[in-house]
């Protein structure tokens, strides 16, 4: 490889651009949804205080590692696509799959015990970001098993091996990552 090509390659940003539209498509959307939060906070900060103290840090901790870790493995993913070693690459997105499914059923529990308390979305203000914001994340990890499915599909056939197309379902599994240390931020650790 020449210096030319190696330095190209250096600079090369991962995946399609259309992603990276998208992504800031998603977060300025998201934005939108956090600033509407913010603002509601300042403005209802008793209720928000007496009602964030029923949401269990401790669940939402849980939530985050588990989602952290996928995105190492699906970061190890794509390294191991690069390197042309597809069947490693192939488990790390099942691997990183497995938790996102971890973290939805660890969303339904929190919400059935939550909807047992007796916090349902119409209790009030906080509870009714609090469903909504992790609803609609939970979307979009279902999204992102669209997404991985799509890497898998990319890894299983020598045909179909593009790395951009592989990168870019990493990049979107790392969007819904990021989304969701924002959210862990606003609603369970910030007071």
């Amino acid at each position: 490889m020449s210096n030319g090509t190696a330095l190209n390659a250096a600079r090369r940003v991962p995946g399609q651009i259309d992603i990276w539209y998208f992504v800031l498509i998603e977060a300025i959307i998201f934005s939108s949804y956090f600033i509407t939060y913010m603002l509601y906070r300042v403005w209802e900060s008793p209720l928000f205080l007496q009602s964030q103290v029923h949401l269990s840090q401790n669940f939402g901790a849980l939530n985050t590692v588990i989602l952290l870790v996928s995105s190492w493995l699906v970061a190890q993913a794509v390294q191991a696509a690069r390197e042309q070693k597809f069947d490693a690459a192939q488990k790390l997105v099942m691997m990183t799959m497995a938790c996102g499914v971890l973290f939805i059923i660890s969303k339904i529990f929190e919400w059935s015990s939550k909807i047992h308390q007796g916090f349902e979305f119409s209790t009030n203000r906080f509870f009714s970001f609090y469903y909504f914001l992790t609803g609609i994340h939970v979307l979009h990890v279902l999204i992102g098993f669209i997404f991985l499915g799509v890497v898998i599909y990319q890894l299983r056939s020598p045909q179909r091996r593009s790395i951009t197309v592989i990168e870019s379902g990493a990049i979107f599994w790392h969007m819904v990552d990021f989304l969701w240390v924002i959210i862990f931020a606003l609603l369970y650790v910030m007071r």
